[in-house]
């Protein structure tokens, strides 16, 4: 970790504003709380909304000339002009679906982008009490319930075969089969939020193919810990998946993966 100080103390800035975040999101998700449709026909609560205004002061406050890309100030029509520059990129409570189902897979994501690639991301989970944090390549940590922290990577595929994460709320059915027809699959399991990317990085799980509709804010903080727990993610064509590509912020299909056979693990 003392290859990227700078990067590091940045990701540690941010833990306790997305903390604030959950806490904020929490508040309304113990209480029976109202679901609006916003012109995409994707849910949205107070809790989003509460969530993003605490991210977006806390932000601004750290890095007031970084520009920051936000879902809910994007819905609202607030759409800075972002390219090779640094900006931010947050969903303040991605996985609305789970929220409103109330089963604690949603998460707090702030991801950093650099020359259109995620360099840090933090993903917090506020009903799980658990954070994921990253910088650079060997820079991965997690953050229990209980306070402990410990450095965390992915694995190498197991030769029993592999561990397939899923949407839970997006089903992409025969795709995903057809997808997977050339992989041996031991298990499959249907995940929330960005807590799928997650599971890569800490080494539960070997992949994720996401066969269906993203926006950059759904991904770049849990990219960003994938990739300095040793992971990678990419189109389908094997081109790494990056970010400010289009002006919706629209991502195309992508694999995300842990260790590949004969790579080296993460220190």
């Amino acid at each position: 970790m003392h290859d990227a100080p700078s990067r590091l103390a940045l990701v540690s800035a941010l833990l306790p504003i997305a903390l604030r975040a959950g806490e904020a999101i929490m508040d309304v998700y113990n209480t029976p709380f109202a679901v609006e449709t916003k012109g995409d026909n994707s849910p949205v609560t107070e809790a989003d909304q509460n969530g993003e205004a605490v991210i977006l002061e806390g932000l601004k406050a750290l890095t007031p000339d970084v520009a920051i890309v936000a879902e809910e100030s994007v819905a609202e029509g607030t759409i800075p002009t972002v390219g090779d520059d640094p900006f931010w990129l947050v969903d303040p409570l991605d996985g609305t679906k789970e929220f409103i189902k109330r089963n604690g897979e949603f998460t707090v994501n702030i991801g950093l982008i650099v020359n259109r690639i995620p360099v840090l991301g933090i993903v917090h989970c506020p009903a799980l009490g658990t954070t994921y944090l990253g910088a650079d390549p060997g820079t991965a940590w997690m953050i229990e319930a209980d306070g402990t922290e410990h450095p965390i990577s992915c694995r190498l595929p197991p030769e029993e075969g592999i561990t397939v994460l899923g949407s839970r709320s997006h089903g992409t059915g025969d795709a995903m089969d057809n997808f997977l027809a050339d992989y041996t699959v031991k298990e499959r399991i249907a995940a929330g939020s960005s807590l799928k990317f997650c599971r890569l990085a800490e080494g539960v799980a070997d992949l994720y193919p996401r066969l269906g509709p993203t926006r950059e804010w759904d991904t770049a903080a849990a990219h960003a810990v994938l990739l300095a727990a040793g992971g990678r993610v990419t189109t389908l064509d094997g081109a790494p998946l990056t970010y400010a590509k289009r002006a919706d912020f629209l991502n195309p299909h992508f694999i995300a993966r842990g260790l590949s056979p004969g790579a080296t693990q993460v220190a």
